[in-house]
């Protein structure tokens, strides 16, 4: 499903036009993103937790060359499911 398909759900769902589904859904990525920056965690109790984690520089390698390169740090998006999901998709 992509963005588009989600807004189409989400207008069918619940009622209402496919620009007020667009806004919702708008709205709450940016909400989402928004917490993260701020190092906050989201959490949707029975769906998941977005959080970000601190990834440490590393060194790996250039897989056409072979050679040693710099990966440098950087702070990165998690998601935790939550129980209720974990046990509606297994």
């Amino acid at each position: 499903m992509n963005k588009g398909e989600l807004v189409d759900a989400v207008a069918k769902d619940a009622k209402i036009s496919k620009a007020e589904a667009q806004s919702a859904v708008d709205s709450v990525v940016d909400n989402v993103t928004a917490t993260l920056k701020q190092g906050n965690k989201v959490t949707l109790v029975g769906f998941g937790t977005f959080s970000t984690s601190d990834r440490s520089a590393r060194e790996g390698r250039n897989p056409q060359t072979g050679k040693p390169i710099k990966i440098p740090a950087k702070k990165v998006a998690k998601f935790s499911p939550g129980k209720a999901l974990k046990d509606a998709i297994n």
